[in-house]
């Protein structure tokens, strides 16, 4: 059976940009219920956060290996969240989608769905010529025996959220203090590591709107969330118009 979707749609995506996790949060739940009610089309939203430590419905305080007072002086808040999974990180430098897509027909199969967030990874990263794979029993997009883009997601009235949270060049000593998803004697990466320079930002996002488009079977198109004509939610829109900048010598592929 193809894992791809059979049913070309159109998807909007959304770049929020820099973005505080509480108020994406806060975005998404908003979103899904606009979505549950047709009132939007399928919407991918793209952004990156300040540093925090996110537990997931299975996951354990236990994992995040530094007391509160250690988490403070890090400048890192902790959130449980209803996604599924363990503890992972995000910060600077780590792009994260949230998709908010119907789930219709074949495409209510979380499985599924997961193996397809994994594919826009691991195309992307291929787009660098970086070979990136799946490990049995481990969801996300692995280089080696490291992770490179990890996944959880949760659903509301057959509507997705939550997501991928792939690393382009995030300060990777966040991770120290964790057990990445719970899972030990396994590592995590970046793509400016495997790489050995970092890349254009646009560029990046290009990649992965180009590659989620392909996988998802999708029609997407950028768009703005003041566009999409919900009247009854004051919305804040900010991005910073940070970059990773293309070091001399990078040659991605």
């Amino acid at each position: 059976m193809s894992r791809r979707t059979t049913d070309k749609s159109r998807c909007a995506v959304i770049n929020l940009g820099m973005m505080e996790y509480q108020t994406a949060y806060s975005y998404q739940q908003f979103l899904v219920a606009a979505r549950a009610q047709d009132r939007i089309p399928n919407l991918l939203l793209l952004v990156e956060h300040h540093p925090v430590y996110t537990i997931g419905r299975s996951g354990n305080r236990r994992n995040i290996l530094v007391n509160d007072e250690d988490l403070a002086n890090l400048g890192v808040q902790v959130y449980c969240i209803d996604r599924g999974g363990d503890v992972t990180y995000h910060g600077p430098g780590q792009l994260v989608g949230y998709p908010i897509i119907k789930l219709q027909g074949e495409t209510r199969d979380l499985h599924r769905l997961i193996y397809l967030y994994e594919e826009v990874m691991i195309r992307l990263v291929a787009t660098y010529g970086l070979k990136a794979g799946r490990l049995s029993g481990f969801p996300g997009a692995w280089v080696g025996q490291k992770k490179i883009g990890a996944i959880g997601i949760g659903v509301s009235h057959w509507v997705s959220f939550h997501g991928f949270a792939l690393n382009i060049a995030p300060q990777m000593e966040y991770f120290r203090y964790i057990i990445p998803c719970g899972i030990r004697g396994r590592g995590v990466t970046c793509l400016a590591d495997e790489l050995g320079c970092l890349v254009d930002y646009a560029d990046l996002v290009d990649r992965l709107i180009s590659s989620f488009s392909v996988v998802m079977a999708a029609d997407c198109y950028q768009t703005r969330i003041a566009d999409l004509g919900l009247d009854d939610f004051s919305w804040e829109e900010r991005g910073d118009g940070r970059q990773w900048k293309r070091s001399r010598g990078c040659r991605p592929g």
